[in-house]
C-alpha cells in the first residue's frame, strides 16, 4: 500500500500539535488532527486564568503564523503576556479554524497500531500502514495513517499526592477534597470554597507558587485561612527561584511574590513530607499523613500540584523505545534530566531524538518530555518542524538547528496575575527588571 497518499495523523489540538499541522500543510502534506475536547487548547482552556511567563513573541509558531497571516489575522502584540484563556482564543482556536475540516473535535484516540500486526510480529511490519483507533460521538473508527504524531501532552494524567508515585491510601476516596490544578481564585464560587478554610499545598514548581501566592491573598481578605505548604524535599532551597536575577522577569516576581507571602506568616511550610495516606474526618475534612508519621491538622481542602505524567496506554501495540525513568524518548531523556537542565538549558532536538522503533511515530510537546517538570513553547514548535521535515523526506532540514534557545525559558505559567508592565527587553533573554504584578481576582 502507498502510505503516501495516506494523511499524517496528529493527536492533539494543542499548540505544538496545531503547529504540526501547519507544517505539514506547507509541505504538502495532508494532516488529520484529532482532539478529544470540544475546541483547540481544550487544555490551555482548563488554566485559562493563568498567565504565561512568555510574551507573546515567543508562543507563535513561524509556519502557523504564516497560514494564519493567510486569512487575515492580527498578530498580538508581542511584548505582552497573554493568560491561557488569551493565547486559546487570539491563537489556537483561529489556527484550528484556518485548518478547517482537518481539525476533528469530540474525538478521542484509543489505540494505535500496525495495520494487521500487533507489536510482537516482524513479518511485513514496515510494509503496513499504521492504523489509529478512535471514538468520537460513540462511534469506533480506525483510520489508516502515513505517519504519527503523538502531542497530546500530558494534562489530564496529573501525578497522584502519594510521595511514592502511587495514589495515597485513602486518595481516591477523598477525590472531592483534592483538587490537581491551580484553582481558579478569580471565581467568586471558587473562592468561596477556600476562603476561612484551612488549606494544604503540596508540591514546590512553578503551579505551586502560583496556588500559594493566590491564596495568600484570600488570607489577606479572610484571616482564618491557613495555608499549608507541604514539600517533599528535606529543605526550602532555591524553590523561589532567581528572584531580581531571573532573566524572565514575570517568573522571578513570581517566586519572589511566594517568597514574601511565606515570610509574612500566611504560610506554614512542612518539609520532608512525603504523603502515604489521606484520613477522612468528620464534617468532611481529612488529615495527611506521610511515610514517616508526620499528619497535619485536619485540611478542608488539599492542591495536589506535583507533576504530571504521559498516558501511554493508547500506545501499548506501538514499539517504543523511553527511558525507564522519565519515560521520555531514550534518546531525548539526558537533554532534559530535571537533575541537570532547566527548560532553557535543553538543546534544541528534533526528529532524531524523537523517532521511535516504529517507523512514522514521534512523540512531541510534553509528551515527549515524560515526566520532567518543565517544557518549553519554543521547543515543541521546533520539534515539529524538524519531525514534519522527516517526514516529508527532507533530512537535511530534519537535521538543523533551526532555533536558538534563551538561556531561561519558558516553563510554566505566571500565575493569577494581572498584565505585567512591558519591559523594554521582554521574554527569556532580557535583563532582569522589576515590574508590577497583582492577583487578578474578584470579590464574591
Amino acid at each position: 500500500m502507498d502510505t503516501d497518499t495516506q494523511p499524517v495523523v496528529v493527536v492533539g489540538a494543542g499548540p505544538t500539535g496545531l503547529a504540526a499541522a501547519a507544517h505539514l500543510l506547507e509541505r504538502g502534506i495532508e494532516p488529520l488532527v484529532l482532539e478529544a475536547g470540544s475546541t483547540a487548547g481544550a487544555a490551555v482552556a482548563q488554566w485559562h486564568h493563568v498567565r504565561l511567563f512568555s510574551p507573546w513573541s515567543e508562543l507563535l509558531d513561524p509556519a502557523a503564523t504564516r497560514l494564519l497571516e493567510a486569512h487575515g489575522w492580527q498578530r498580538p502584540d508581542p511584548r505582552t503576556y497573554p493568560t491561557g484563556a488569551d493565547w486559546a482564543a487570539h491563537y489556537l482556536q483561529p489556527l484550528a479554524a484556518a485548518l478547517g475540516n482537518r481539525v476533528r473535535f469530540h474525538t478521542r484516540v484509543t489505540g494505535v497500531a500496525r495495520r494487521g500486526r500487533d507489536r510482537v510480529v516482524d513479518a511485513d511490519r514496515e510494509s503496513e500502514p499504521l492504523t489509529v483507533h478512535a471514538v468520537a460521538e460513540d462511534q469506533e473508527h480506525r483510520l489508516t495513517a502515513r505517519a504519527v504524531v503523538d502531542a497530546s501532552g500530558t494534562w489530564t494524567t496529573p501525578n497522584p499526592l502519594g510521595g511514592d508515585g502511587l495514589p495515597a491510601l485513602g486518595e481516591e476516596q477523598a477525590r472531592s477534597q483534592i483538587t490537581y490544578r491551580v484553582p481558579d481564585l478569580s471565581d467568586p464560587r471558587t473562592r468561596e470554597r477556600y476562603a476561612g478554610r484551612r488549606i494544604a499545598v503540596a508540591g514546590s514548581g512553578h503551579s505551586a507558587l502560583t496556588a500559594l501566592v493566590a491564596l495568600a491573598g484570600i488570607a489577606d481578605e479572610h484571616p482564618g485561612t491557613e495555608i499549608w505548604w507541604l514539600l517533599r524535599r528535606g529543605a526550602v532551597g532555591n524553590v523561589f527561584g532567581g528572584g531580581e536575577a531571573d532573566q524572565l522577569p514575570a517568573r522571578g516576581a513570581l517566586g519572589q511574590r511566594a517568597k514574601a507571602a511565606a515570610a509574612a506568616g500566611h504560610i506554614r511550610t512542612v518539609t520532608g513530607f512525603r504523603t502515604a495516606a489521606v484520613r477522612s474526618m468528620p464534617e468532611g475534612r481529612v488529615v495527611l499523613e506521610s511515610f514517616d508519621g508526620q499528619h497535619t491538622e485536619p485540611l478542608d481542602e488539599v492542591i495536589a500540584l506535583t507533576g504530571f505524567r504521559p498516558d501511554l496506554s493508547w500506545l501499548s501495540e506501538i514499539r517504543l523505545d523511553l527511558d525507564p525513568v522519565l519515560q521520555a524518548p531514550r534518546a531525548l531523556a539526558p537533554l532534559i534530566d530535571p537533575n541537570v537542565h532547566s527548560c532553557g538549558t535543553v538543546y534544541p532536538h528534533g526528529a532524531a531524538e524523537l523517532a521511535q522503533p516504529e517507523p512514522g511515530v514521534y512523540l512531541v510537546g510534553m509528551k515527549s518530555y515524560g515526566r520532567a517538570p518543565t517544557f518549553l513553547a519554543l521547543t515543541g514548535y521546533e520539534q515539529v518542524r524538524s519531525v514534519v521535515a522527516a517526514v516529508a523526506g527532507d533530512h537535511d532540514a530534519a537535521s538543523r538547528v533551526e532555533l536558538t534557545l534563551p538561556e531561561t525559558g519558558v516553563c510554566s505559567g505566571a500565575g493569577v496575575l494581572d498584565e505585567p508592565s512591558e519591559p523594554e527587553s521582554a521574554g527569556c533573554c532580557g535583563p532582569a527588571s522589576d515590574i508590577d504584578l497583582s492577583l487578578t481576582v474578584s470579590t464574591p
